[in-house]
């Protein structure tokens, strides 16, 4: 598929004389098209969702996932990956990121790096990807090299393959297992993925880690009970967790959190089944960490 053919690369009529309009035009059209990017990701949940219970599988068995992209798509697969660990107080290497052209590239453009596949294996060889592992290939596009020699090698080891792409029947929607293609129709600035493309490749994103992480049971509620009082902030976010899961006082809440060595999921049940600490720890060891389930045992 030629570049010229692509619809991310096509001209978008509600922008053709933008370059004239007042400065509160400009945003009403991007903010017109930008409308369009939620009902073309909720066109995808289908396919996200097959993504997130793969996954889930896939790390219940000690798998990580790893997101690979270049330019844009590999500055949000980094920025996914990297917002892991300090909401979700999972691991580092639980959700990794990988861009062509390496750390250099998240705030100095190297995109030529992105037109060689070899690289793109290399780069996943350095992680130590394996057949345990899931791997998300990001690509507009859906044609780029980088990405498609990454999920080349993911697909001979035999590892779960998923990608991203905001073009219909793309390279990469056939390489991979399971194809997210969320259709926003041509940009506001005709090849300038950065806009509508980008949003709705944050978007699946936000969905993919927050669903598995929800899923492997680090959310309770809506509360993000797995966060660890490593700060002030966070520890007084822990207290109003413990508080309002378990129906407790502020300080209570921070007795509890003492109590149960700084993990609020422990405190928690301790506060909802009266138990001591290695009492809770133990219920949720037999829940595989999950509080609702604990809290039925």
């Amino acid at each position: 598929m030629s570049l010229d053919t692509l619809l991310t690369e096509q001209p978008n009529a509600a922008s053709r004389d933008i370059d004239a309009k007042p400065t509160a035009e400009i945003l009403r059209i991007m903010n017109d098209e930008d409308g369009k990017v939620a009902g073309a990701v909720s066109a995808e949940i289908p396919r996200i969702a097959q993504a997130v219970e793969r996954i889930v599988e896939i790390m219940r068995k000690g798998g990580r996932l790893f997101y690979i992209g270049a330019g844009t798509s590999g500055r949000l697969g980094v920025l996914d990956a990297a917002e892991c660990p300090p909401t979700f107080n999972v691991a580092p290497d639980l959700v990794q990121g990988i861009m062509a052209g390496g750390a250099a590239a998240l705030a100095k453009s190297t995109e030529a790096t992105e037109d060689d596949p070899e690289t793109g294996k290399h780069d996943l060889e350095r992680r130590r990807f394996t057949a345990s592992d899931a791997l998300v290939g990001i690509a507009a596009s859906g044609r780029t090299p980088y990405v498609l020699g990454a999920v080349a090698m993911a697909r001979e080891l035999g590892a779960l393959t998923i990608g991203i792409s905001c073009t219909p029947g793309s390279e990469l929607s056939r390489a991979v297992e399971i194809a997210i293609t969320p259709l926003c129709g041509a940009e506001v600035i005709t090849g300038s993925t950065r806009l509508k493309a980008g949003t709705a490749t944050k978007l699946v994103l936000n969905m993919i880690s927050t669903a598995v992480m929800i899923r492997l049971g680090y959310v309770y509620g809506n509360l993000m009970v797995n966060v660890a009082p490593r700060n002030s902030k966070l520890e007084d976010r822990a207290r109003r967790i413990i508080a309002q899961s378990a129906s407790v006082s502020h300080e209570r809440a921070g007795e509890l959190l003492m109590q149960a060595n700084g993990n609020v999921k422990t405190a928690i049940v301790m506060a909802r089944l009266a138990l001591d600490r290695a009492e809770a720890e133990a219920k949720l060891a037999g829940a595989d960490g999950r509080i609702a389930e604990a809290l039925k045992t």
